[in-house]
């Protein structure tokens, strides 16, 4: 329940005024997929590829954010919902920033996904859908964590032993077991050219 005495302060200069000296549209870019999909990196890759372009971005990852705002949540299902509740609250302000913000997050549940989409204005919400079968992830397992869970030492894994729901609509798919990064990377900017989140 909202505190009553909480009101929310309007600010002079707006979204679009900020994002007019930036010279572009903000959005969110929303990375999904499995653990190992490609996720990080590929996101990653866009940033790299955005800055050369002068364009203003930031980009939240899912380890590093639970290094810090989201330390305190486990990974249970309610405190799933809750990471990806905060960090979507996080990207909004991006967005109000003028921010093209880049987001790489297993993000499990169409739900959470759908309620950030909804709570910011149409089309600043860019689903990509990291489409990596299990075993390609497995089988890259760059952290190590499929070893982990294999071996009893991971509960709640996402894939293995806790539900993923593929995007059912995205606005992007990346078939990262037949598309390298620089191919995944720029079929990105790409689409953000074609829709005129950058001019260049």
């Amino acid at each position: 329940m909202k505190n009553k005495n909480i009101v929310w302060h309007k600010h002079h200069l707006t979204k679009e005024q900020r994002a007019s000296i930036k010279f572009q549209r903000p959005c969110i870019l929303w990375f999904s997929g499995l653990s190992g999909s490609g996720k990080s990196t590929i996101a990653n890759r866009v940033e790299e590829l955005l800055y050369q372009k002068k364009k203003h971005t930031y980009l939240l990852d899912g380890d590093n954010i639970r290094s810090g705002l989201n330390s305190d949540l486990g990974f249970n299902k309610d405190d799933r919902v809750e990471n990806i509740r905060r960090i979507g609250e996080v990207a909004k302000l991006f967005i109000d920033a003028g921010i093209i913000v880049i987001t790489a997050f297993i993000s499990p549940y169409q739900k959470e996904r759908d309620t950030i989409r909804n709570s910011v204005e149409d089309g600043e919400f860019i689903e990509i859908f990291v489409d990596t079968p299990l075993e390609i992830c497995e089988s890259r397992d760059p952290k190590g964590l499929y070893k982990k869970v294999r071996r009893g030492e991971i509960n709640n894994f996402t894939g293995i032993d806790s539900e993923y729901e593929p995007p059912i609509n995205p606005e992007i798919v990346l078939k990262t077991e037949k598309m390298t990064i620089d191919e995944s990377a720029l079929k990105i900017i790409e689409y953000l050219k074609d829709k005129g989140y950058i001019n260049e």
